[in-house]
């Protein structure tokens, strides 16, 4: 009967087993279905004979306000630094057992207590599955990732109007058309009787007619017109940039028959390949 192991336990014990590029899932953000955010994964068990990934601790901290849970390996599926359960509810969560660091698991006894787990009365009938004997299987399909750009457009002030106005003062000078009267005297000798005599006037005999003269002025006024508008618009004009940066992408490791190769170009021939595998192969 093989045991199971931490992953990080065997790490120092059985290096040799496992090697130096194996694939650790600790601390990955884990999912569950409907990509509802259960916690993280705090570690793995793995066989003690094999090395292989057989179940994921996952901390339910988003479901559950304290719980460590066994997880099939199997109904993992890697995306980069995420790991989603897309069939695990939390109600299959809540039949499963806590995990106890202290205990020392068994395949197979563990495995008996799966089966067990997913079938419980308190999980509702369209959330329970049979566990099959692949649900312990590593992830095996890897999903390749490449970088794509993506451009935005951001609004910016790229200068600024102001238009406002001042005063000027100049000189103009306006003629103008003015009229004055002035005295004409004009004398004219006449030879007629009269009634009146000399000295009826005043007392002094003197007599005085007055004539008043008139003249034009001018007055000067000021009226304030508008002479002229202006109207402050902006036009649109359009310009192509190019920009230019570095992506990567992922491309799978095979030669010209399909057959998985590492990163010398060696093939790798195994039947029961998984991820972890696949990743020691390419050097990962």
């Amino acid at each position: 009967m093989s045991q199971l192991i931490r992953l990080q336990d065997i790490q120092a014990t059985h290096r040799d087993l496992i090697g130096d590029d194996y694939y650790d899932p600790t601390g990955k953000t884990a999912y569950g279905v409907d990509e509802d955010k259960i916690g993280k994964i705090e570690g793995a068990l793995v066989e003690d004979t094999t090395g292989r990934i057989r179940y994921l601790i996952v901390d339910a901290g988003g479901w559950f306000s304290s719980k460590e849970v066994l997880v099939p390996a199997g109904l993992a599926r890697i995306v980069g630094d995420d790991v989603f359960f897309d069939s695990l509810t939390k109600s299959q969560v809540d039949a499963m057992e806590v995990y106890d660091h202290d205990y020392q698991y068994s395949y197979k006894e563990q495995h008996e207590k799966d089966r067990k787990a997913f079938v419980a009365d308190t999980i509702p009938t369209e959330e329970r599955m049979e566990i099959k004997d692949t649900a312990y299987d590593a992830p095996n399909t890897l999903e390749l990732l490449e970088e794509r750009l993506t451009v935005n457009k951001d609004r910016i002030v790229a200068g600024l109007v102001k238009v406002g106005k001042h005063v000027v003062t100049e000189e103009r000078n306006v003629d103008v058309d003015l009229e004055e009267e002035h005295a004409n005297i004009e004398r004219t000798n006449v030879d007629r009787p009269t009634d009146r005599r000399i000295g009826d006037a005043d007392v002094n005999g003197n007599e005085t007619i007055e004539v008043e003269l008139e003249a034009e002025r001018a007055r000067v006024g000021k009226e304030t017109y508008v002479a002229e508008e202006v109207s402050v618009g902006k036009t649109t004009e359009r310009r192509t940039e190019t920009v230019a940066e570095t992506i990567q992408r992922e491309e799978l490791d095979i030669d010209r028959d399909g057959n998985v190769v590492d990163n010398q170009g060696k093939r790798v021939d195994r039947d029961d390949i998984s991820a972890e595998d696949v990743r020691r192969a390419r050097g990962m």
